[in-house]
């Protein structure tokens, strides 16, 4: 008797993340950093393993290496297994032919074959570049309970925003009788979170016609999900009631990290019951010198601090030297503001270097927006809210 899993799900993580600017010139946006010791791709692989999904393929394709070398062998998500686990799926060369990645739905499509190695009743599709926590096993359950061939996760949006996605107009239970995707005038606030769950057979059904199709776009949302819908498949809703978070841009990214400051966060990432695993270096416990002032902040394990950190997100082995001011900000690793700098409402990369009297941002009162800095970058003079940097900034 063959070796099956009931549930195999399918990660999408190729994107190229370009309203993230400079902090997805040279990685995929799931790569990203956030809140201090973890990467956006954490949360749905820490989801699927809290929920008893063990078997992931996560495509990737834009900039994927440092993607592929975060996840290796999956062992901080316990996907390191003998038959499932976790595994890389880039776009290949076939016996027919061979191409990048042309949609969600193509994407999911070029890969059937390793779905259909662990021969599942069920297959999950996600996104790599969403913030939440969320148990898919509840979702899969009712999904069989109510016999549905594909269950979308939705979420009520303020309804000013929902132009912005796929909107689902839903009869009393549940049940979808429409699809509309980012529709100008929306006749409901029930949004897609990109997240489907679909009877296997009829995935793959949907997905062979979808490609056979020359005029289709390869998108579940714009082709493959009003298809089934115009064919009478039973489409159902399932409502989620959790945080869940778009972080897509820049402000929505930095939002996404403020909302984990304070003594009760908007988004608790330290549930002992709901466990967000990363792959963390290795790095010795943060030092606080003597005139240190840090408040309402996320410190990672290595950074130094002399200076003065209020309502921010500093990631390991970030330096903030004596005199230096960050506020309400995001900090990722190994970054250096020296002495008498200021950083004000800013995301900064990687190793970036804000010298000494330099100031990076402005007061939000001034609506200037959220300044940007690529990794690498040295900064050496004065940056409005707002800019983004690449790496070959080195001032004005």
């Amino acid at each position: 008797m063959f070796r099956k899993k009931e549930c195999v799900a399918m990660l999408l993580a190729g994107g190229q993340g370009s309203r993230l600017y400079a902090l997805t010139n040279n990685i995929a946006k799931p790569a990203v950093a956030f809140g201090a010791k973890y990467r956006i791709i954490d949360f749905p692989l820490s989801n699927c393993i809290n929920s008893g999904i063990d078997t992931v393929g996560v495509l990737t394709q834009y900039q994927p290496l440092e993607l592929n070398e975060y996840i290796g062998n999956g062992q901080p998500w316990d996907l390191d297994r003998a038959f499932g686990g976790v595994h890389i799926l880039s776009p290949y060369q076939a016996k027919k032919k061979s191409s990048w990645y042309e949609g969600t739905a193509n994407a999911i499509y070029q890969n059937m074959h390793f779905m259909k190695m662990y021969h599942p009743d069920y297959v999950l599709i996600l996104s790599g570049d969403h913030i939440y926590k969320m148990d898919y096993a509840a979702m899969l359950k009712a999904h069989k309970q109510t016999g549905a061939d594909c269950t979308i996760a939705a979420i009520e949006v303020p309804l000013k925003e929902a132009s912005r996605f796929g909107i689902l107009n839903t009869k009393e239970d549940g049940t979808i009788y429409e699809f509309e995707e980012k529709p100008k005038q929306p006749k409901s606030n029930l949004a897609s979170m990109g997240i489907y769950i679909f009877t296997a057979e009829k995935l793959f059904q949907y997905l062979e016609e979808d490609e056979a199709n020359p005029n289709s776009s390869k998108d579940f949302g714009k082709d493959v999900l009003p298809a089934m819908l115009n064919a009478g498949e039973k489409m159902v809703s399932y409502r989620f009631q959790g945080y869940w978070k778009d972080v897509g841009t820049i402000s929505s990214l930095w939002e996404s990290n403020m909302d984990l400051l304070g003594a009760n966060p908007v988004f608790d990432v330290s549930d002992p019951a709901w466990k967000i695993h990363s792959r963390n270096p290795l790095a010795p416990p943060e030092y606080l010198g003597e005139k240190a002032k840090v408040s309402n902040s996320l410190i990672a394990l290595g950074c130094e601090i002399e200076g003065t950190v209020e309502n921010s997100v500093l990631a390991t082995g970030v330096v903030v030297e004596e005199g230096a001011v960050v506020k309400d900000s995001v900090i990722m690793a190994d970054t250096v503001v020296k002495k008498g700098a200021k950083v004000n409402y800013s995301i900064l990369d990687e190793m970036v270097v804000v010298e000494e009297g330099i100031c990076v941002g402005e007061d939000q009162a001034k609506n200037a927006g959220i300044a940007v800095l690529g990794r690498e970058i040295t900064v050496s003079a004065n940056v409005a809210g707002g800019k983004i940097l690449d790496k070959d900034y080195k001032g004005e």
